[in-house]
């Protein structure tokens, strides 16, 4: 009898587990909406984490560090720690992992696709539009106590990037775009000029010309063993702005894959034609395009504007050893286009969210410094470091900023004019930029997009022969590997995966009932058993 008994606890707690995991899927773990509190609390404590990025690069480090002390100083009752990554990837996978145990950080910097995915849990991440509108703590409130922008100098179109279903939960950090860096001095050697508006048949054109070798194997245009014309650093830019010159399908605001079609293969079987002849391979493949392009191994080289302090001959963050330096002379331009007329080039970088907590007065904290990296200071500070853009046009506009440009070329590290130019190159096309649809699943679809290119850059390598046959088995594989046949519900952040049959929700809810009450039976049989025994003691 006693073996029976447990067995029926055994089930009647493996029933309650199952309920806890089927009522966790639906957000019984999340927290309650935030509200934005009448005031803010100074009698009470805060210590907040902050999750930020930086590419082992110190004056970023200091930038962030004084932020948070200048802060303290003016709200004494809220500390923040720091804690710093080298890559983004980590942060996201560090940030669902602690989304399951309620751990995540107070403030993140992170990419709107990753935080589309940590919408999975409810509440989880604030959205900010009454926090932005409040008229006490919002953007420029009455309240805050340092000069902070206003909603109308946030850049519209960086803003905008950090808006899902109609709501933000994020505010952008800094901006950036994809440029082409460009040695001039081998392009001239071929016999070609570098026009104002890169062509996509200019950059293959070219890339294929530097193929050329003498019967020792050396090529022509470097004298070198080694080069690799044309080196992308992000594949998965480089498929969605060919697909978005294209007009073609990429995905929609409503979570829908559109990436498998006719234009994604002409695109692939392009990227074979060039990787076999050696003119064209990837940053995975090879390695930094920075690195090549410096030591006289590529012409053009495709990386983000805020990688512009690793580009060119004297670069201040230049990562090989001066014997394998080559002086050239560089060109920065706005990254192929199939229309010059119409350019479209990505805008990215990152954004900054905040994770809900019990406490709303620590929300509260969390968003006053959140805007505190959106004052001038910060912004200005941290877009001088690299090529960034800063996502104010209160920053913009300011005397401090326009002075920082005006001076490119002065020395070869505040004022690099490479780092100036990518940066003056985002400033003057924020036009022209545009953005992916965010939904739960957008983090996959693009990593999907760039892993083709890779895969067909590697088959050419290894002599496979990529036809129509290989593309199609790619399609397949990708999207099993990134399970991008799963329908995303863009506005929740959530995936439809459909609701139960009606007799697969009955024989749950019978056998959820018939064990319940099995436990309820050996519940009640222990109480009244132990009651006995005192009764007799």
């Amino acid at each position: 009898m006693r073996r029976q008994k447990k067995r029926y606890l055994c089930g009647f707690l493996l029933t309650l587990l199952c309920l806890t995991v089927l009522g966790g899927c639906h957000g019984s773990m999340g927290q309650n909406e935030f509200a934005v509190p009448e005031n803010f609390d100074e009698t009470v404590q805060h210590e907040l984490t902050f999750w930020a990025k930086n590419d082992t690069n110190k004056t970023q480090t200091e930038i962030y560090e004084k932020a948070i002390k200048d802060f303290e100083t003016l709200y004494p009752n809220v500390k923040v720690n720091l804690r710093l990554y080298t890559d983004y990837g980590r942060i996201y996978n560090d940030v669902i992992t602690n989304i399951s145990t309620g751990t995540t950080p107070n403030v993140c910097i992170t990419y709107p696709d990753h935080i589309a995915t940590y919408l999975t849990g409810d509440n989880c991440v604030v959205p900010l539009d009454q926090l932005m509108e409040d008229e006490r703590f919002g953007l420029a409130g009455s309240e805050v106590r340092f000069d902070a922008p206003a909603k109308t100098e946030m850049i519209p179109q960086f803003l905008t990037e950090c808006a899902f279903d109609d709501r933000y939960y994020a505010v952008p950090f800094m901006r950036s775009t994809e440029a082409c860096y460009i040695n001039k001095t081998y392009v001239e050697k071929l016999g070609y000029e570098v026009p104002e508006e890169l062509t996509w048949e200019f950059i293959w054109e070219v890339s294929e010309a530097a193929t050329a070798q003498d019967t020792e194997g050396n090529y022509l245009v470097n004298g070198q063993k080694v080069l690799i014309p044309f080196i992308y650093k992000s594949t998965d830019n480089m498929m969605i702005q060919l697909l978005a010159q294209s007009d073609a399908g990429y995905s929609d605001k409503a979570g829908n894959v559109l990436i498998f079609n006719d234009t994604t293969k002409d695109i692939l079987f392009d990227v074979a034609e060039h990787a076999k002849t050696g003119a064209f391979s990837t940053f995975k493949i090879v390695g930094y395009p920075a690195n090549f392009l410096n030591a006289g191994q590529c012409i053009f080289a495709i990386d983000s504007t805020a990688g512009a302090t690793w580009m060119g001959s004297d670069a201040p963050l230049c990562d090989i050893s001066e014997d394998k330096l080559v002086q050239f002379e560089t060109e920065v331009r706005m990254l192929p286009q199939l229309d010059p007329e119409n350019p479209q080039m990505i805008s990215q970088g990152p954004s900054v969210c905040i994770f809900n907590k019990e406490n709303p007065q620590e929300v509260l904290a969390s968003w006053l410094f959140v805007q505190y990296l959106l004052t001038n200071e910060v912004q200005i500070a941290y877009a001088q470091t690299e090529g960034y853009v800063p996502v104010t046009s209160k920053a913009q506009t300011a005397e401090d900023y326009a002075d920082y440009l005006s001076r490119g070329g002065e020395d070869n590290e505040l004022y690099y004019d490479i780092k100036i130019q990518a940066s003056e190159l985002l400033l003057e096309n924020v036009e022209h930029t545009f953005v992916t649809p965010v939904f739960n699943g957008s983090t996959s679809l693009r990593n999907a997009a760039g892993q083709m290119i890779e895969e067909v850059t590697k088959a050419v390598r290894r002599k496979k022969d990529v036809n129509e046959t290989f593309i199609e088995e790619l399609f397949t594989d990708m999207i099993s590997l990134y399970r991008l046949d799963q329908k995303s519900d863009a506005g929740t952040g959530k995936k439809e995966l459909g609701a139960l049959p009606g007799t697969a929700v009955a024989l749950l809810t019978a056998l959820a009932v018939a064990w319940a009450g099995m436990g309820l039976y050996v519940g009640v049989s222990y109480l009244k058993k132990k009651r006995k025994s005192k009764e007799k003691h």
